[in-house]
């Protein structure tokens, strides 16, 4: 088969590795099946979608809906590369799964807006999936409610009217949405367990998602609810797409 493309923007080798292997894991896909490229560090390489099952993006520092002015040279350059590869992706309708900053990516360039209203705390939250989810390949055998991971500092407040409302939680209404067929986004983390999420609350611990001295807190409060059901979301895009 044709490997998944992965663009990834994690600044941190373990938390970055942690994310790769994750979406190896639960994608249920080999190293050769998935090709990583960390736009942190490196440009991004001409990109022949031809060459791919489809495209996921991971989470990451950059928020979407900074100001311009407060952006350094990375975060523009990733917006820009991201930006125009979109163009692409969205004019074919090709396979596209976002999580976390997918929805700041995928959103922007829809014309969603976005900003610091709908933001979480790290946790787990309950995802109520909407009507549209019925008929939904991606959510297909998903229960109507279910925990996730979440833990973001900018969210969707408006989608725009061509984009399909799929979930929501209570502190954020936008928690997943798919454009035309094939284009999907997720607030909540489908590549998150209980491991994973330990290991980011202590990679990220200065950086702002919680006070520092909570982490222990913070970590209890996650490890105390089961999350297995946005796993499936991730499996789901692979064995939907992989060709």
């Amino acid at each position: 088969m044709k490997p998944f493309l992965l663009l990834a923007t994690r600044a941190e080798d373990l938390a970055a590795d942690g994310e790769h292997e994750a979406f190896l894991r639960y994608g249920g896909l080999e190293p050769e099946q998935l090709h990583r490229v960390r736009l942190e560090r490196d440009p991004l390489p001409p990109v022949d979608l031809d060459d791919y099952s489809g495209v996921l993006v991971g989470g990451g520092p950059f928020n979407s809906s900074d100001p311009e002015e407060t952006k350094g040279p990375v975060q523009r350059r990733v917006e820009a590369e991201l930006a125009g590869l979109l163009d692409e992706i969205v004019a074919r309708d090709f396979p596209f799964l976002g999580a976390c900053y997918g929805v700041g990516t995928l959103g922007a360039h829809q014309g969603a807006v976005i900003d610091a209203t709908y933001a979480e705390p790290v946790g787990p939250v309950t995802i109520e999936l909407t009507p549209d989810a019925a008929d939904e390949p991606l959510l297909a055998g998903m229960p109507q409610s279910f925990a996730a991971y979440v833990g973001h500092k900018e969210a969707v407040r408006k989608l725009p009217d061509h984009a399909v409302l799929l979930a929501s939680s209570a502190g954020c209404p936008v928690q997943m949405f798919r454009v035309k067929q094939n284009l999907y986004a997720t607030q909540f983390h489908p590549e998150l367990d209980g491991p994973g999420i330990d290991q980011r609350i202590a990679v990220y611990r200065e950086y702002g998602y919680f006070p520092p001295e909570e982490a222990e807190l913070v970590r209890e409060r996650c490890l105390a609810v089961e999350v297995t059901e946005p796993l499936r979301v991730l499996r789901a895009f692979v064995e939907r797409y992989a060709r």
